[in-house]
């Protein structure tokens, strides 16, 4: 018989990779602090043995052959069922501790998704100053676009409401998976907070899969590729507008000259500003068709989101 806490049914998810010296302990604080809730650990195709001390720990285990964080959190959506969705990494840097925190904020709230913003402990090694520098510039970014509300974007600890999970459409591949949760929350107009929760390094002798770099320009590529399909009018009036006054300047001179003396000698000149009203007109075209495709898939999106019954509010239980 499946247990309840306050009502709803609990899944903590953990996509993991080459995670056998720790992924034993994570299940065990999860579920020491959780016990009512089922504990879940997809394999991303690891060769190390995680999958086989994952199932020895207890916990339900799935397989994930396709390489890359976005696509075991496609599947983890995809495949399992339940009220409130704990999301964590399988490499012991999160605070298992704080979980029942997390889902209590989502639940007393009544909202969707609760990040647990990182604070560094311990020497603080794993989140390091170029990571913070990053995640401040992409978090930055974000909010000048889609609008403020998170300061910490890149975090993989997260509690999520049954509904925003089977909204979400999970595009990413890799690590820019917290992006996409970010901006479907700030488009999707859902409630969430912030908890601030404790961060630890690694253990001894693992390594973290985050390349700083190439991570990072995959974060920033799914930024902009997100602002061009959620934002298609900002996007195509303000390349539309800038050829346009290009396109006028390079015109000022011919006008000039044809005035002066009735000729057209920048003919070249003369055919590119053409060209160039001609395009500007297309993209604002673009931009009003665009924005009308865009504005029914999110009325879509947002009736198939409130389709789905929010957790159940249930007073906590007392603690012993």
């Amino acid at each position: 018989m499946t247990k309840l806490y306050r009502g709803n049914s609990v899944a903590v998810i953990l996509p993991c990779y080459n995670e056998v010296d720790v992924i034993a302990s994570v299940i065990a604080a999860f579920r020491a602090a959780l016990p009512e809730a089922a504990v879940y650990v997809f394999d991303n195709n690891s060769s190390d043995g995680t999958a086989a001390a994952a199932l020895a720990a207890g916990a339900i285990v799935r397989h994930v052959p396709q390489r890359g964080k976005g696509n075991v959190v496609r599947r983890q959506f995809a495949d399992v069922d339940a009220d409130v969705y704990v999301m964590a990494d399988g490499d012991g840097t999160y605070d298992a501790s704080q979980s029942r925190i997390l889902v209590d904020t989502l639940l007393d709230g009544g909202l969707d998704m609760v990040v647990g913003t990182r604070r560094a402990i311990g020497d603080g090694e794993e989140y390091r100053p170029g990571h913070v520098l990053g995640n401040k510039v992409l978090t930055g970014t974000v909010a000048n676009i889609f609008g403020r509300g998170f300061s910490d974007m890149l975090s993989g600890y997260r509690v999520l409401s049954r509904r925003f999970v089977k909204s979400f459409p999970a595009l990413s591949r890799g690590f820019e998976i917290e992006t996409e949760l970010t901006i479907h929350a700030l488009e999707l107009r859902a409630p969430y907070a912030e908890v601030p929760t404790a961060y630890g390094s690694r253990i001894e002798g693992s390594t973290s899969k985050l390349n700083t770099i190439r991570d990072g320009f995959s974060i920033l590529e799914m930024i902009l590729r997100l602002f061009a399909r959620e934002r298609p009018r900002q996007l195509y009036l303000s390349v539309g507008i800038v050829t346009a006054i290009i396109s006028l300047l390079l015109a000022i001179p011919v006008f000039i000259d044809y005035f002066e003396t009735g000729l057209v000698p920048r003919f070249p000149t003369a055919i590119l500003s053409g060209l160039g009203i001609i395009a500007s007109l297309i993209l604002g075209a673009m931009a009003a068709i665009l924005d009308s495709v865009v504005t029914g898939r999110r009325e879509a999106k947002r009736l198939r989101y409130l389709e789905i019954p929010a957790p159940r509010v249930e007073a906590r239980q007392a603690q012993s």
